[in-house]
């Protein structure tokens, strides 16, 4: 079965409501969205405690496994879950139609309207999902951890960014990140309507400045580890 008859016939199963619809599923798209983006700075944020050594680093990590007495950890990863899994699963449904629509592409595609962003996403978006499962083996359960210490997060932390290639398929999910991010918050405020010329400077600015900071400090955790800053 073709790509476009896949697609058709997806669509004819998921009916007519809400989610069958293109644009109920870019609202499901932003709105996930916004859960992980709001999950990603604070990920940033609580990883600064690296600047402040071990111990505190430790008692971050601590405090997470603590919160409603263990549980609000396995609450946080199933919101993070079922986020994950509505984004993939609007994107790729919206990729498919879009094929399916269009199943022979332009013989000269002019690209003016589109950002270099928007058209990597798709692949933006597929590094991430491999990053993501690298990531969660390599700090979270150790199997691909060079020396992983249940008991202790920091060392892990700086042991794992010392390895070369786990440092640079960290700086490069990054930038994936970044070009993900970027575009993500721009399409999720013309989502939720707020695509107007008097807000496109503003809507550019705040997706620009929070993608900046974001991805600017995640890259600085292996660069300080690398140049010994972080030890």
């Amino acid at each position: 079965m073709s790509v476009a008859e896949q697609s058709i016939a997806g669509a004819e199963a998921r009916g007519h409501g809400f989610l069958a619809s293109s644009v109920g599923r870019k609202i499901v798209m932003a709105a996930s969205g916004i859960v992980l983006f709001g999950f990603v700075t604070v990920h940033m944020i609580g990883n600064t405690q690296a600047y402040m050594g071990a111990e505190s680093f430790n008692g971050y990590a601590k405090f997470l496994h603590s919160m409603l007495h263990g549980g609000g950890i396995w609450i946080f990863r199933a919101v993070l879950l079922l986020a994950t899994g509505l984004h993939v699963w609007s994107a790729t449904t919206l990729t498919l139609d879009n094929l399916a629509a269009r199943p022979v592409g332009y013989r000269a595609q002019q690209n003016v309207a589109s950002t270099w962003a928007s058209r990597t996403m798709r692949w933006s978006g597929v590094i991430l999902a491999v990053f993501i499962v690298f990531h969660l083996l390599h700090l979270t359960t150790g199997q691909a951890h060079p020396a992983f210490d249940h008991a202790n997060p920091y060392a892990n932390f700086v042991s794992g960014f010392k390895v070369p290639a786990a440092a640079a398929f960290y700086i490069v999910a990054q930038l994936c990140l970044g070009l993900h991010m970027w575009h993500g918050v721009w399409s999720f405020t013309q989502t939720l309507g707020l695509s107007h010329p008097r807000y496109e400077s503003l809507r550019r600015n705040f997706a620009t400045g929070l993608t900046l900071l974001v991805v600017g400090v995640n890259i600085s955790y292996p660069v300080a580890v690398i140049t010994g800053f972080i030890h």
